[in-house]
């Protein structure tokens, strides 16, 4: 069964841009983890200033294995594509745990 692993991180307003660019930067860093099935950054569009980096996993081994793995530790490690130190975008962050107790798709689609 599919688990989803959300990382709530709190940014200031001016830190937007320069989050979505550090994921866009690392784009595919995670695909080729064994149990990995998908990926979203989602903008809040309310006035809120936490974003969600949402990711689905085949199971919970998997997300671990992938947290212990030296791919996360590198893709966490605060360091440009470039080699550049980078100061931390957000101020704040939670990991949030769930597991899809039901789920519906459009059969049109």
């Amino acid at each position: 069964m599919t688990v989803i692993r959300i990382n709530a991180i709190t940014v200031p307003e001016e830190g937007g841009e320069e989050l979505a660019q550090r994921f866009e930067e690392r784009a595919g860093a995670v695909d080729q983890a064994d149990g990995f099935e998908g990926f979203e950054l989602l903008r809040p569009t309310d006035g809120r200033t936490t974003w969600l980096v949402l990711t689905r996993w085949r199971d919970k081994a998997s997300f671990e294995a992938w947290v212990a793995s030296p791919a996360f530790a590198h893709g966490h490690r605060g360091v440009s594509g470039e080699g550049k130190e980078q100061r931390p975008v957000g101020v704040h962050s939670e990991l949030w745990s769930y597991d899809i107790e039901i789920q519906v798709h459009n059969p049109s689609s």
